[in-house]
């Protein structure tokens, strides 16, 4: 792989991706920014690049002896884990970069990730987070438009509440500023599909991301939770508002294996 940094009087010009992830089609999906390194910059750099790039995820990546070392940054803060930008990376690395492994290992701060090549598309291999059931924090419901109705309400890193119908997922329009503010990372609605197995929104303005159209991560506890509740480890999904993407899901033991497709919209270089 080339170095990316490329350093003159104006300063550092490093490769920058912007990836449309669990789609086959541009302008479908979520949209990741990723940026290969050579070395890692100040963290403050970093930041302020997915600033610039304000996406909801932006990637940064380094080689490492046995793969890459990666990181995920929303506008306004470095997370823990983020799927779509995973997905991104991957795609970047193997279809960009001309990487020919079968599987690619990422060190991250929720340890080592894997995504392997199947056919068209990438399989990501994550840990499960079963949500357990919860009481809602005070406002959550209202903030949502959902304060009567037959609901659940369970969390993991996000709160997620279960709905009957599809149609009232799609139709949420949420006080972003209540949501801002409550415990936990995000809130995920979610509810059985008709095409799919079940739907999805998430919402996380609490790390700079009023709604994410894809959240791979969300569904590291969507899925082991339809997966008991429909009796079937493999489960396809859909997320999203007006722009939406769809994932594959299978549950494998205390793993769930995220599979999904992606297409670049735009390479181009940034001047840091």
């Amino acid at each position: 792989m080339a170095a990316t940094r490329h350093e003159n009087d104006s300063g550092i010009a490093l490769d920058l991706y912007q990836v449309d992830a669990f789609t086959g089609r541009v302008f479908g999906g979520n949209p990741a920014a990723v940026c290969p390194l050579d070395a890692w910059l100040p963290d403050a750099t970093l930041q302020a690049i997915a600033a610039e790039n304000n996406l909801s995820e932006t990637a940064f990546f380094v080689r490492e002896d046995d793969g890459f070392a990666l990181r995920w940054f929303t506008p306004t803060v470095e997370v823990d884990l983020c799927g779509h930008a995973t997905l991104a990376t991957a795609w970047v690395v193997v279809h960009c970069l001309g990487d020919a492994s079968s599987l690619l290992r990422f060190s991250t701060r929720s340890g080592v990730l894997t995504v392997a090549r199947d056919g068209e598309a990438l399989v990501m291999d994550f840990p499960a987070r079963p949500p357990v059931p919860c009481e809602p924090p005070p406002g959550l419901l209202a903030a949502l438009g959902l304060a009567g109705g037959p609901l659940q309400v369970l969390e993991a890193d996000d709160y997620i509440v279960v709905v009957e119908d599809a149609a009232v997922v799609a139709s949420l329009a949420p006080d972003i500023r209540a949501l801002a503010g409550l415990p936990n990372r995000g809130v995920a609605v979610t509810a059985p599909g008709g095409d799919v197995d079940f739907v999805s929104r998430w919402f996380g303005p609490n790390v700079g991301v009023d709604e994410d159209p894809v959240t791979g991560s969300a569904h590291t506890a969507l899925a082991p939770y339809w997966s008991a509740r429909l009796g079937k480890p493999r489960l396809r999904a859909r997320q999203g508002g007006r722009r939406q993407g769809t994932l594959e899901c299978e549950l494998a033991g205390d793993r769930v294996r995220l599979r999904g497709q992606a297409v670049v919209y735009m390479q181009g270089r940034i001047r840091v």
